[in-house]
């Protein structure tokens, strides 16, 4: 089965990589939320406070409790560009992964998934590789939003380093593999292109907006907060933000972290699972 799988994700990434215009416009989306809305709603230059005119000393307790204020809100950060842009890494994976159904749809109509269906391979292995061309391209552009995210100024803690780097994609790994079985358990069914972008349109700004990849959960409404505390996407950002924010005076949250791995890693094999099962039966049918 590992070689089915192999073979198929191949033809998936080459076929990727010979149309360089789906990378660009993957990528574009979020560079445009990072460059616009990432600076331009950037509390550090919405919020200035007239303190020229205090003593040093009062002037240092206020700066102290206003960058307390804010840092709680925005997990340890006083930049909400660098909380923006480390939630920006979940929200590509997203885009990534609601593509990845896709493929079965235009593989359907084209007449290969036909060919696969008569071939001797296990139909697991026919999602488990649009699973993994979806992880490899989810994960490689993330790396270039990433790169491009400090280069638009993102702050990272003065301890990150290539550990917390692979604590990073780790988590963007588990949250590409969730949430690409998600949808093509989902579409696994679908025989035209429309319905498919019907499914995703529905599904893809509930789960970027109804979590903390853009904005902090305690700001949000209760019954929103309860919707964003069940999406992972809350979960990989957290977790992407605790590796990125890690500081020598503060530390990695080890219990913080430990849920946000387990929730994703749950996350991970259950749609997995349900991904492999639905293909066995839903494929079956044509």
């Amino acid at each position: 089965m590992i070689s089915e799988i192999w073979a198929l994700t191949i033809r998936e990434v080459k076929k990727w990589i010979r149309e360089p215009i789906l990378v660009f416009m993957m990528i574009i989306q979020p560079v445009i939320w990072l460059g616009l809305f990432g600076q331009a709603f950037n509390l550090t230059g919405l919020v200035q406070i007239p303190l020229s005119n205090l003593p040093p000393e009062i002037t240092q307790q206020i700066g102290a409790i206003f960058n307390q204020m804010i840092g709680s809100i925005f997990g340890g950060t006083l930049d909400y560009f660098t909380y923006m842009a480390a939630g920006m890494l979940s929200v590509v994976i997203l885009f990534t992964s609601m593509f990845s159904g896709m493929s079965v749809v235009w593989d359907r109509r084209f007449g290969f998934l036909n060919k696969l269906l008569v071939a001797p391979i296990a139909r697991g292995s026919i999602v488990m590789a649009k699973v993994t061309s979806s992880v490899i391209r989810g994960l490689f552009q993330a790396a270039l939003v990433f790169s491009i995210a400090f280069a638009f100024g993102l702050q990272a803690g003065n301890a990150f380093n290539v550990l917390d780097l692979l604590g990073v994609f780790a988590g963007l790994f588990l949250l590409s593999i969730g949430l690409s079985s998600l949808f093509i358990a989902l579409t696994i069914r679908i025989k035209s292109w429309e319905a498919h972008m019907a499914v995703v349109n529905l599904l893809n700004l509930p789960l970027m907006f109804a979590s903390s990849a853009l904005f902090p959960i305690n700001m949000m409404p209760d019954w929103l907060q309860s919707i964003a505390k069940v999406n992972p996407i809350s979960y990989a950002s957290d977790l992407v933000r605790a590796f990125i924010l890690h500081s020598h005076s503060v530390g990695l949250d080890i219990s913080r972290i430990a849920l946000n791995f387990e929730v994703l890693i749950a996350f991970a094999v259950i749609f997995s699972l349900i991904g492999i099962v639905l293909a066995e039966r839903g494929l079956r049918k044509g």
